[in-house]
């Protein structure tokens, strides 16, 4: 894990979780609520605090840290874990027409790591520690403009995958902690 990635307990993490090679799989709702449920269940289960996410096409932003005694690595990687396994066998299971070229690439970059046969994550999660209030509202406004300026919608708010809503006042598909 390079200095780039590390993770200390205790701190409020901006992260940037990335399929490999960009790979744009949730463009399907099956595999964007595989995500939402994990992340959910990772609150409710792991001690997971959310104060903000999106999920875009080929990655997940998130503002997130763990409860006290909690370390947010061990959550993330069974994350991570999780919801490879679980998208990798609704791809076997469905009819997908991008499925055997998806598939393809998760085998080839599984290929270079001893035990697996699908690589679904890229390695990492590009993590930087939240060190000020003026870091963290330039990490939330960037994380709810990211579907702006994918062209995807015009407002943040009316992003669906988004905790942008719940920043307007709304209720949104998780719950988070408003900062």
């Amino acid at each position: 894990m390079g200095i780039r990635n590390k993770i200390s307990d205790g701190y409020v993490y901006f992260l940037t979780l990335t399929v490999v090679e960009w790979v744009d799989v949730f463009t399907r709702p099956v595999y964007k609520h595989i995500i939402i449920d994990s992340l959910i269940f990772c609150q409710k289960e792991k001690g997971l605090i959310i104060y903000s996410w999106c999920l875009m096409s080929n990655h997940l932003h998130l503002i997130v840290q763990a409860k006290e005694d909690i370390n947010l690595s061990d959550i993330l990687r069974d994350f991570k874990k999780f919801t490879s396994k679980q998208i990798i066998k609704r791809m076997l299971e469905n009819p997908e027409s991008r499925r055997e070229w998806m598939l393809d690439r998760f085998r080839f970059a599984g290929k270079f790591k001893k035990n697996v046969t699908y690589k679904f994550w890229q390695d990492g999660n590009e993590a930087k520690e939240i060190h000020s209030s003026e870091f963290l509202l330039q990490k939330l406004e960037y994380i709810h403009d990211n579907p702006v300026k994918a062209e995807i919608v015009e407002n943040p708010n009316d992003y669906k995958y988004s905790s942008a809503i719940n920043y307007a006042g709304g209720k949104g598909l998780i719950d988070v902690v408003l900062i």
